[in-house]
């Protein structure tokens, strides 16, 4: 029957699922962005040190990077549902905990408490909206599923800024109660039931191997920007063993007997790979603007931070704008022209920022963030939804973990180099605002040129021809790699059952 992936359309009850799922996920989401914002509050009214205070983030981030590794493994034996419901509750738990906090140090205890269920949280919602799809529609899908990435830099700061400037800053947690237990009561009674799940076996030695590899590795990243560059101890070691402990689970997973924590075998395929080397990538692509924007409407032209929030607001405007459009596309014409249009759009909107000093025009800024935003929503979208191409359903959540994973340091790592070149431009430049205007300028060309390595990975995913290849074997429960995938199609041809 020939392919009419055009046609294909979500269904009422993929909606349903996916509305259900964004009421509980808006808390994590907006969590971190709001608390972003009142950090410094909370070490004035808490008494700590700035090295301290900056500890609320950096427990939070962590203990999500730690979780990720083992969130394939509870969804294969625990079931989505359960583990969503296990996690959501737990990060209402931590933000109770957070809000009636007494000191800083009971402060971040109950931030690593969040931060875990938040590492669970993620990766159950985009487990549960990809196999909800069955394979279907999947850039439309994405669509949904990165909503809550938008929704969060887009409210978080604004949210954060009124909450700071009338309540105390313990309402920036509580603010996360009314959608997790509302969430809570929908998936509780609308979600599908789990099908009991098949033992499964933990690679505790994987798990002992990776999580702290990925933890040592962005706490290391996180500590460039204080350090001022990587030359530091407190940057060196820590990275040192993140990737030995790297090197070990990549040995171990490569020899184990059993089935490993994240299965390395998906890099096999050009497509998976093509998409983690882009998502990577995309801490130059994204991750690095979104560092450098606020900065630069707060450091130089001497915005508030919620005044900042709003002047980034067209960049939401713009995803919006794309979003849906990206998806259908993916699924018409494949990853490849949308990623390249996507890349190319964000380098347009940023080039302005290049060009940027103390008096340049809101409105040219603000025009230039639609673009930028509209880039960025054709990047994300069928660069995550490539990653499940012709996956069995029992491989989805190694892709999603994998994916997490790899997106999670990518950020980590680019948000780093962004700091450091920054850092360096504005010693460099140290001569009053023109300085630091041109300080500005220069890192912007930087962000823009280590963006554009991410063509090299975009150019390797797939066409419009392979993404029908590749949704017709998945349909089938083909996990081959991408040249076996060819001759299973050639056999199709010749009148085999597909």
């Amino acid at each position: 029957m020939a392919d009419q992936p055009d046609n294909e359309h979500l269904g009422p009850a993929f909606v349903k699922l996916a509305a259900i799922l964004l009421v509980g996920f808006i808390a994590p989401v907006l969590d971190l962005t709001i608390v972003n914002v009142a950090v410094a509050t909370i070490g004035r009214d808490l008494q700590a040190s700035v090295a301290t205070v900056q500890w609320v983030m950096s427990a939070f981030l962590l203990a999500f990077a730690m979780v990720i590794p083992i969130s394939g493994w509870a969804m294969r034996r625990f079931g989505g549902k359960r583990l969503w419901l296990a996690s959501l509750g737990l990060f209402l738990a931590g933000s109770v905990l957070c809000a009636l906090s007494w000191n800083m140090d009971s402060l971040i205890a109950f931030r690593v408490v969040q931060g875990a269920a938040a590492g669970l949280m993620l990766p159950v919602f985009q487990n549960l909206i990809v196999e909800a799809t069955g394979g279907r529609a999947l850039g439309r899908a994405m669509a949904l599923a990165t909503l809550p990435a938008l929704i969060g830099p887009m409210l978080g700061p604004v949210v954060g800024g009124l909450i700071i400037g009338h309540l105390s800053w313990h309402w920036i947690f509580w603010v996360n109660v009314p959608f997790a237990v509302a969430g809570l009561i929908l998936a509780w009674r609308s979600l599908p039931a789990d099908r009991r799940g098949k033992a499964q076996r933990l690679d505790v030695l994987g798990l002992v191997l990776l999580s702290p590899a990925v933890a040592a590795l962005i706490y290391g990243l996180t500590e460039v920007a204080t350090r001022g560059g990587f030359a530091h101890s407190a940057v060196l070691v820590p990275l040192a063993i993140g990737l030995a402990l790297l090197a070990a689970f990549v040995f171990h997973a490569l020899h184990t007997s059993h089935e490993p924590l994240i299965d390395l075998r998906l890099f096999l395929r050009r497509s998976f790979s093509a998409s983690t080397s882009l998502l990577f990538l995309s801490g130059f692509a994204v991750y690095g603007g979104m560092l450098l924007m606020p900065l630069y409407f707060q450091q130089l032209r001497g915005q508030s931070a919620l005044t900042a929030g709003l002047l980034l607001a067209p960049q939401g405007a713009g995803v919006l704008l794309t979003r849906g459009l990206a998806g259908r596309l993916t699924d018409r014409m494949g990853a490849r022209p949308i990623v390249l249009v996507g890349l190319a759009l964000t380098v347009a909107g940023t080039f302005a920022y290049t060009q940027a000093g103390l008096h340049t025009s809101e409105l040219l800024l603000a025009c230039s963030l639609v673009v930028r935003g509209a880039g960025v929503g054709m990047l994300t979208i069928p660069v995550t939804a490539t990653a499940y191409l012709g996956l069995r359903a029992d491989r989805i959540p190694h892709a999603t973990s994998t994916t997490r994973l790899v997106q999670q340091i990518g950020g980590s790592f680019g948000a780093a180099v962004i700091a450091v070149i920054l850092q360096t431009q504005m010693v460099a430049h140290a001569n009053g605002s023109a300085g630091l205007a041109l300080a500005f300028a220069h890192t912007f060309w930087w962000s823009l040129g280590l963006a554009a390595l991410a063509v090299v990975p975009a150019l390797l995913l797939p066409s419009h021809v392979m993404r029908r290849k590749l949704l017709r074997v998945q349909v089938a429960g083909d996990v081959a790699p991408d040249d076996e995938i060819l001759t299973q199609l050639q056999t199709n041809k010749k009148g085999a059952r597909p």
